[in-house]
């Protein structure tokens, strides 16, 4: 008597392969996913560095002299070994880094493409249908205007690096035949989960998500699942709560992030988040109004901005899943999928910017997941269907173009983020300052006006916003700036800055109080020495300005502004130049 239990017969368990046959077929679209991808993303692969890029190991010239572990002891060591090496190649310039931004993204797509491939073989397809679908989700992927931010933004590596990680270990747990997971695929598949941690850690959901597959593709109860496979969730459930010790490592100690947040308690991120999932959702399916820096209202109550209804369709969406979960399994378990890898970022932990597009990077999976349930379905032979993916493929692709078109350079990125969150004061300080480093001095000023309009100026606008000033010699407008940046905070900085200013105005003996006030305040602030080096020079003290200029570089040895004072300073007294 045959076998009639499928999970003893093994019809359930056994992983798809990748057909031989189609070989020709996947070289071809990998030779035109790479073609199709430096295309696409080609505006971005000079573009200057911005916004948290600026913060990041590779454009301090303080790391030009430190070594590899300097730069990978932090919390994502795999992720600063990457920066490491692209600093190596190519030191400051950006076009490595988005090179390297972009052949991330070809793996992560890869890999996507492998999951779903399986997953479509797992539910019943095979042949050109199970091709085409796959090849389908794997270009929406790789094409998908939403993913502009986490390959176009160099700073956004993390989600590109960690996904690729956290897609490839889902990967080669699904392809593996045996019933029982060995030692060797266990020990690939925590290989690669340990690398996308150590690149960001929200894929520290990944063990939930590998065990939802296990449960929903090889037909496993819980304990079945957790009995058969000991060797691999055991071991991962060990390292996610690593990885979520991390986490909340990293939430403790974030200003912009974490359960300390007085302005955003968990309760009202939860609340907003109910609403913004369903914009991520829309976003993917029509994807248009994205922006760098959404204006996204919290909701404070369930009531607020119709959270309860977001609330209440996401409790209805996750029902409907699980009761159609046999007739419909690709998109049951793609929206059980999606809504368990966006969890990290949009639940409960709250995160300063509630409404963030790169954050649809991990959880885009589920949602390819229904798209091809939705086309598999479809009363569609060959031709209509292949064309039909061709064309939203192609349209997919227009539109990361022109959106990359938007992040190639600074001013048109914070220009179109302000004219889409006009109330916003971000977007229009991040404008002014973009003009500012341009050397549009006056439209800088300009739209730090504006930003002032919009909310009484911080301490960080006030201080940019008198460096403008002073860009345009509107000298008496920077030092009111200044003057208000110091009843909000006392620096050095700040002091020092006044001393500049007013030495450019001839006021030499009010600078000279004013720099000694900021070295007073704060000796270790390196500027102050070089504009009193500076105010020494112009009196003719040329050996007590080189003292000042080395007391900088000994607080800051690549500080170019003190670099740059001492070689002309002794220039001059070797060539006996008259001081100015």
């Amino acid at each position: 008597m045959k076998n009639r239990n499928p999970r003893k017969a093994g019809s359930q368990t056994a992983a798809p392969a990748v057909s031989r046959s189609y070989w020709w077929a996947y070289l071809l679209g990998l030779f035109l996913a790479v073609l199709v991808a430096f295309e696409v993303y080609g505006s971005t692969l000079r573009a200057p560095f911005l916004f948290d890029d600026l913060y990041l190991p590779f454009t301090d010239p303080n790391y030009v002299e430190r070594g590899f572990r300097h730069w990978v002891q932090g919390l994502r060591p795999l992720l600063m070994a990457t920066y490491w090496l692209n600093f190596q190649v190519s030191g400051q310039d950006p076009f490595s880094y988005h090179v390297w931004n972009v052949l991330l993204h070809l793996v992560a797509a890869a890999m996507a493409w492998l999951i779903v491939r399986n997953l479509l073989e797992r539910a019943g397809e095979k042949g050109w249908r199970l091709e085409t679908l796959a090849a389908f989700a794997g270009a929406i992927f790789l094409l998908h205007p939403l993913q502009t931010e986490s390959v176009a933004y160099v700073a956004s590596r993390s989600e590109s690096l960690s996904v690729a990680l956290a897609y490839a270990s889902l990967a080669a747990f699904l392809y593996g035949r045996e019933e029982e997971i060995g030692w060797r695929r266990t020990l690939l598949v925590l290989a690669l989960f340990a690398a996308a941690v150590m690149s960001k850690e929200h894929t520290a959901v990944m063990p939930a998500a590998i065990l939802l597959a296990d449960i929903f593709w090889k037909r496993h109860s819980l304990k079945e699942s957790l009995s058969r496979n000991w060797r691999l969730f055991g071991p991962m459930a060990i390292a996610g709560c690593i990885g979520l010790a991390a986490v909340w490592r990293v939430l403790a100690a974030s200003a912009s992030a974490g359960f300390g947040l007085k302005e955003l308690p968990w309760h009202h991120y939860f609340f907003t988040q109910c609403r913004a999932i369903w914009v991520y959702i829309r976003m993917f399916f029509l994807p248009y109004g994205q922006n760098i820096d959404h204006d996204f209202p919290i909701s404070r109550s369930l009531l607020d901005h119709g959270a309860w209804l977001g609330l209440l369709g996401l409790i209805g969406l996750t029902a409907l899943a699980w009761l159609s979960r046999k007739r419909f399994p690709l998109a049951s378990s793609g929206v059980l999928l999606f809504l368990l890898l966006i969890a990290p970022t949009s639940s409960v932990a709250p995160i300063a910017d509630p409404l963030v597009e790169r954050r649809t990077y991990l959880p885009m999976i589920g949602l390819l997941l229904v798209v091809c349930e939705a086309a598999r379905h479809l009363p569609l032979s060959r031709g209509p269907l292949t064309a039909g993916a061709a064309l939203i493929t192609i349209v997919l692709a227009l539109l990361t173009a022109s959106r990359n078109r938007v992040w190639s350079d600074p001013i048109t990125l914070w220009a179109d983020a302000a004219a889409k969150a006009p109330h916003k004061v971000r977007p229009r300080h991040q404008l002014a300052y973009a003009y500012y480093a341009a050397g549009q001095c006056e439209r800088a000023v300009e739209e730090y006006e504006r930003a002032a309009r919009l909310a009484p100026p911080e301490h960080s606008l006030l201080v940019n916003w008198a460096l403008a000033c002073d860009c345009a010699e509107r000298y008496d407008a920077a030092l009111e700036r200044l003057q208000q940046a110091l009843s909000l905070k006392k620096s050095a900085h700040v002091y020092s800055l006044i001393g500049m200013i007013k030495a450019k105005q001839g006021r030499y003996a009010e600078a000279w109080q004013e720099l000694e006030h900021a070295i007073r305040l704060d000796p270790g602030f390196a500027m102050s020495y070089v504009y009193r080096g500076n105010l020494r020079a112009i009196g003719g003290d040329l050996k007590a300005a080189m003292d000042d200029y080395r007391r900088a570089l000994s607080l800051d040895p690549e500080l170019p502004a003190a670099r740059q004072a001492l070689l002309q300073i002794e220039q001059r007294m070797r060539t006996g130049a008259p001081t100015p």
